[in-house]
């Protein structure tokens, strides 16, 4: 009997103990990189974009690189997926790789190329879920701390893609979540999935941003509007609604003064909206570590999903 396919979609379909066994993987991965240089030897990542990125590309095209393997960047506006069923396109391109990688507007379409995919997908972003960044958070905050279980992390913004993978993954890894989002995109909030991670004592709602920030071990923001509609002419009347809502909750020096939380931002930072450019080049700030550990996230998921783990 051929064994299931095993993706990246969403945390939620996973167990506890394998993201616990797969974080523990990452750490080792981290620490020993010269011993995975020939892991991936003669196995190609397809890599789908229909998003922009930086780090979502750079750290699966180097993670690859530096394991032996090869990637192939695919722009789904030069490829025939806008013109054909994106299941059978999928079908194909997985008889080509060993792994496709696909940051996709619409979480119905990830699920399709699911569908029709022979290989592992892993969910580089998508409008509900963003996985791969919230297993690089708690990857940094286990760097940082040693442990990661009983951390009280606050998340501030928008109720977005990558809440959703927080409330999951911190559910699952026993990481106090505490949520001040005054913006709740509706298509984002999935409340199943809030209620088993409150069922569970893990997860606190919070409108005090000033008692949530000095309670909180480490503080996460994200941008207040998603990256491809910030520049969108026909989004500015929203991009200033939710700025003239959402400025009181900046990370700034007068908010933290009277906390010791560590900074969390996911990136692309937009400097002077959610954040001050004096918070992310601060002692407290660990963005760039956490940026950093896109690469080694993205490593152990890649080599759990094609067996080498």
């Amino acid at each position: 009997m051929l064994k299931e396919t095993k993706h990246l979609i969403t945390w939620q379909d996973w167990s506890d103990d394998e993201i616990h066994s797969l974080l523990d993987f990452a750490v080792y991965v981290k620490n020993n990189r010269v011993y995975f240089s020939e892991h991936m030897s003669g196995r190609t990542l397809v890599m789908l974009f229909q998003k922009t990125s930086t780090r979502t590309r750079v750290s699966f095209e180097a993670g690859m690189t530096e394991m032996g393997g090869h990637a192939i960047y695919l722009d789904w506006h030069t490829t025939n997926f806008q013109l054909s069923d994106i299941d059978l396109e999928a079908t194909y391109l997985s008889r080509n790789a060993s792994l496709i990688m696909a940051r996709l507007r619409k979480h119905e379409d990830l699920l399709l190329l699911k569908k029709g995919s022979l290989v592992p997908v892993i969910n580089g972003c998508c409008n509900i879920y963003h996985p791969c960044q919230a297993f690089a958070d708690m990857l940094t905050i286990r760097l940082d701390k040693g442990k990661i279980e009983g951390t009280t992390l606050c998340y501030i913004g928008v109720h977005n893609n990558v809440t959703n993978s927080l409330i999951s993954i911190t559910s699952a890894l026993g990481v106090h979540l505490v949520l001040v989002t005054p913006i709740q995109n509706e298509y984002a909030v999935i409340k199943p999935l809030m209620e088993k991670a409150k069922a569970k004592g893990l997860l606190t709602q919070e409108t005090n941003i000033q008692n949530a920030v000095n309670n909180c071990e480490y503080v996460y923001t994200d941008t207040w509007v998603d990256m491809e509609f910030f520049n969108d002419p026909n989004f500015q009347k929203e991009k200033q609604k939710r700025t003239e809502i959402m400025m009181p909750y900046q990370l700034n020096s007068e908010l933290l003064k009277n906390s010791k939380a560590k900074v969390m931002h996911d990136m692309p930072i937009h400097v002077g909206y959610e954040i001050t450019r004096e918070v992310i080049e601060s002692e407290r700030s660990i963005i760039f570590n956490q940026a950093e550990n896109r690469l080694d996230a993205q490593k152990a998921i890649m080599l759990r999903l094609v067996g080498m783990s």
